[in-house]
Order: structure tokens, then sequence, then C-alpha cells
């Protein structure tokens, strides 16, 4: 009777561990590329986040065909020509919150975050530390940051023809809401 009572307080406290992990399955990730010629900005709402408070490893998963333009040439280039979707369909983050005792997941309010980690886009993966916001409001968590990527680092070639189009540096900015899994 002892053992079976002991395995159910263990399969529950498993089990509560594992509901204390959030998950966000409508990230958005926006980037914006500044240039003399024209500006190039696009938005994906397909992102996947995972988020563990107690150890705060944080992981982003998207399809870069997910990524949609104003203008259907531009995104037919950007997957064809730029990111090579067929041949690289996927970009992901996987890092950890490097601040996590300045964060309270269990209170309101709004956390400057550090993070870092492991971001790999175009089949190159490159370390990166970002800073950001953690936003804990009724027992929903909000995080948002913004970095900068350079094409050239992820071995991204971009035509000598439209250089003068697309900048050296893309702003990223990311958005993902939690919800505990």
């Amino acid at each position: 009777m002892k053992i079976k009572i002991l395995l159910f307080v263990l399969l529950a406290m498993f089990q509560f561990a594992q509901a204390q992990k959030y998950v966000s399955k409508n990230g958005h990730i926006k980037f914006f590329s500044h240039a003399p010629v024209e500006d190039i900005e696009a938005h994906n709402n397909q992102v996947v986040s995972i988020l563990d408070p107690a150890t705060g490893d944080l992981a982003f998963n998207l399809l870069i065909k997910a990524f949609e333009f104003k203008k259907a040439l531009m995104q037919e280039h950007f997957n064809e020509n730029y990111m090579e979707s067929d041949k690289y369909p996927k970009s992901s983050f996987k890092g950890k919150i490097t601040n996590l005792d300045k964060i309270s997941f269990e209170q309101d309010g709004v956390y400057k975050a550090e993070v870092s980690g492991d971001l790999t886009i175009h089949n190159v993966t490159k370390p990166v530390t970002v800073k950001g916001t953690i936003e804990v409001k009724g027992g929903s968590v909000t995080a948002s940051a913004k970095l900068i990527v350079s094409p050239k680092d992820y071995d991204i070639a971009i035509p000598s023809v439209v250089e003068n189009n697309i900048a050296k540096e893309i702003e990223v900015s990311l958005d993902a809401t939690y919800t505990v899994n």
C-alpha cells in the first residue's frame, strides 16, 4: 500500500513538473530591412516556442515559408533565391535565460531578460545573446525581444544586382504569449 501511495505522489509530482512548462504555438517574428532603395518587412505568426521557468531553457522553431510579405514577388525571391526554403526549411533558437534569478513567474510584473543560446538560420548556427522583456500577468507569460542579424553571418548570399535593396543588418523582432502546457 505504501508503495502505491509513493508511486501516486511521484506521478503527481512528475505531472506537476511537466505542467509548469510554458508553450506558445502562435508566436510572432517580424523582420525589417531598411535600405536606400526600399524597405522590406515580413511577418511569421506560426512560431512555436517552449519556455521552462524552472531552468530558464527557451526554444523557438519556425518554418521559413511561413513568412508573409506585402508583395508576392518579394516572398518568392526570399524563399527561392535567398533563404532556399526547400533546402533549409526551418530556423531555430535554443538557449537559456541567463538572469533567471531576476524573473518571477509567480508574480505579475515586467522583467528584463537576458537570453544566450544558438540561433540557426540557413543551416548555420551562431551563438547569440539577446536582451528582452518577460511580462507575467494573470498567469500568462509574454516574451519580447529584438536582435540584429546579418545575412552574411548565416551564409545567405545577396546578389550584387540587388545588394542595395537589402540592408546589411536585419532587425528581427519577436513576441510570444505562453500558456501553461
